[in-house]
């Protein structure tokens, strides 16, 4: 590289991150709306003016945890679309195990893709996210033009795993307590809420789990996680075609609940360049333990393909 070309992307880098740590201040107020799927409504939450990104939380959580990504994308200049789950929060909770299906969870990104006006976005995941971001990429390609998934394997390297991985499977137990029927009786808000570290956030998620279905949230588990050790996912296609995005993952690797092995491999099931960051001090909620480096560097991978 020469002298010029690697000023230049010092300098892009260091915009980058003075851009970081204004941009909580800089965020306008975001602003509720709702998606039909089917007559499910779904809420989400809107910031900024720009390309379209899309974020699905996991469990349990709610919008909320994309604030300060959405922060740093707005001052960017991207238009950050945060949803609540089926379920969750401020969405619509339908009944039945059924309802939590995975392609419904498709539909509903699809459904806030199209009340935005847009015909495909950056979709962003985590947990559960993650499952749905990588099955709207697999099953609706037109949808997803860049794809950035945080702790979730690629469906094929999470299925090898459930299947040989002795300490994956073991790590899984908390999902098989999670299928068994009228367990949701064991959880409250306030336990859910636990792992949130910000007090003033943590009342957040309080009230939002208090207004959540607690039998919807476990019904994810239900309906598309693996139901006994060795099995594969129901969502999962053995071969499914490869992702026709550019893919950024980043993982935790204090993880207890998903190992970093299933993402071994993950270019083998990627059309496009593909670009994994392992993080050694970060847990599972990784855009949280590692806010400012998941931060930057979505910014800065999203900056490359723009």
């Amino acid at each position: 590289m020469t002298r010029r070309p690697r000023l230049a992307a010092l300098a892009t880098l260091a915009g980058l991150t003075t851009l970081t740590l204004g941009a909580r201040r800089a965020a306008a107020a975001p602003q509720d709306r709702y998606a039909d799927n089917g007559g499910v409504r779904i809420h989400y939450v809107v910031a900024g003016k720009g390309p379209l990104v899309v974020m699905i939380h996991g469990f349990p959580d709610y919008w909320a945890t994309w604030k300060p990504l959405m922060a740093v994308l707005q001052a960017a200049g991207y238009r950050t679309a945060a949803l609540d789950g089926r379920g969750y929060n401020l969405s619509d909770k339908p009944e039945g195990v059924e309802a939590y299906a995975m392609p419904n969870l498709v539909r509903d990104v699809a459904a806030v893709i199209a009340a935005e006006g847009a015909t495909d976005a950056v979709v962003v995941g985590h947990d559960w996210g993650a499952a749905i971001a990588w099955q709207v990429a697999i099953t609706r390609p037109d949808l997803v033009n860049r794809l950035v998934i945080l702790s979730v394997p690629h469906p094929a390297g999470f299925g090898r795993e459930m299947a040989g991985n002795a300490e994956q499977q073991e790590n899984s137990q908390y999902a098989r307590n999670f299928q068994t029927p009228g367990f949701e009786k064991n959880l409250i808000a306030e336990g859910l809420a636990g792992w949130v570290k910000d007090p003033a956030e943590r009342a957040g998620y309080v009230e939002a789990f208090r207004r959540s279905s607690l039998a919807g949230m476990l019904n994810y588990y239900r309906a598309n996680y693996p139901s006994g050790a060795g099995a594969a996912a129901p969502v999962v296609d053995r071969e499914p075609p490869p992702v026709q995005a550019p893919v950024l993952v980043i993982h935790g690797m204090k993880d207890k609940a998903l190992s970093a092995a299933g993402h071994a491999g993950t270019w083998d099931h990627v059309a496009r360049d593909t670009t994994l960051l392992m993080i050694p001090d970060a847990d599972h909620f990784v855009q949280h333990d590692a806010e400012a480096l998941v931060n930057r560097t979505v910014l800065s991978w999203l900056a490359d393909r723009r």
